[in-house]
């Protein structure tokens, strides 16, 4: 049997006629930028989420880019953010000349909220929160330490669409929640695609203005800005999508935790799930000490995985200048060296579940 990391056709077959009469819906309409479409999205993926605004986007580089550029996050400051996140979270931060400040993850691949507070120093701007491969980080405990210090709180959401942490969704307990909508995201569309999501009206126009110019009004530019605008396709491809959420949701949920069931290898750390959090499976996340043994044996036998990351942003090329090197994060760097993502993604089968799960138990490191 042969199983692939991921596959993005399936869920486009299951519901293809109202992809296919959307996409049609646009390209009869004439209007295909900052029009009727885009706007209809942005409400309902507010109204989802929880939150008082949504503001389209070009991607979710772009979405945390500019989230740190609305704040006034700049030259001289400090965001602190977790060790093992995406180097997209970075970017954000370093995009706008600020510096990044790293903290550990904890046992969940969060940041360890019990480890911020000693990172904080004088040009400390914000805390950026990152709910990596779909679970919530402890949000009450960051949203705390935030308010007391009076720092900003973003949050990076690209991927945990969906996922809530005591009942509240991701994305809604910062001054910004940041999302991506890349095609392999729970919530993916047919492209590139981002948003951002507020409960503040002044830093919700502030991005409109930045995503498209600088400008409320054509010609007349306020700020500077750039181009970064959801287009209307993207954007009703993607409501399309979102109206089946809960049960794309729930089926990812399910995969996840048929793996944590059916995985028996001593060898084979499973991913934990946080007391109140709802782990939405956007990866699922083993680890194993001989993890690039374990890949290869799993190639061998037809199956596909991923590693999410394989070198830490502290330890990345482009990042030298920082003065960082092996040894700095110790927990971050033996993620990267044991983690290993499984196949999961809308439409798995169960027959393809149990193959993975049985060469996964039956894998002995030499």
């Amino acid at each position: 049997m042969k199983v692939k990391a991921n596959v993005l056709d399936r869920q486009y077959q299951r519901y293809q006629k109202e992809y296919k009469d959307a996409a049609i819906r646009v390209l009869e309409s004439g209007w295909y930028i900052l029009g009727e479409f885009g706007e209809r999205f942005e409400q309902e993926f507010s109204d989802y989420i929880g939150a008082g605004y949504c503001v389209g986007l070009n991607s979710g580089q772009d979405a945390l880019t500019l989230a740190v550029r609305a704040l006034g996050i700049g030259e001289g400051d400090e965001v602190i953010v977790p060790a093992n996140t995406y180097i997209a979270t970075v970017l954000g931060i370093t995009e706008n000349g600020a510096s990044p400040v790293f903290v550990e993850p904890d046992e969940y691949y969060n940041l360890d909220a019990s480890k911020i507070e000693e990172a904080i120093t004088g040009r400390t701007r914000a805390i950026m929160a990152v709910h990596l491969y779909g679970q919530a980080a402890k949000m009450g405990a960051v949203r705390e330490i935030a308010k007391r210090h009076r720092l900003y709180l973003l949050e990076d959401c690209a991927q945990s669409h969906g996922a809530s942490f005591e009942g509240r969704m991701t994305g809604t307990f910062g001054d910004i929640g940041c999302f991506s909508f890349y095609p392999t995201k729970n919530l993916g569309a047919f492209g590139d695609a981002g948003a951002i999501v507020t409960d503040q009206a002044e830093l919700a126009e502030r991005i409109r203005m930045l995503r498209n110019y600088g400008s409320r009004k054509k010609y007349f530019n306020e700020i500077e800005g750039v181009n970064s605008r959801l287009d209307e396709i993207q954007a009703a491809l993607l409501s399309v999508k979102l109206s089946h959420m809960q049960e794309l949701t729930q089926e990812r949920i399910q995969a996840g935790r048929y793996y944590e069931e059916g995985i028996r290898n001593p060898r084979i750390v499973k991913p934990a799930v946080r007391a109140g959090a709802d782990h939405v499976y956007h990866q699922y996340v083993i680890r194993c000490e001989a993890r690039d043994a374990l890949k290869a044996y799993l190639l061998e036998n037809g199956i596909e995985t991923q590693i999410h990351y394989p070198v830490p942003p502290h330890l990345a090329e482009c990042y030298q200048y920082l003065g960082f090197q092996r040894g700095c994060f110790p927990v971050t760097e033996r993620y990267a060296d044991e983690v290993l993502s499984l196949p999961l993604y809308t439409g798995i089968t169960k027959e393809e579940q149990d193959y993975v799960i049985t060469v996964v138990n039956r894998f002995r490191a030499d």
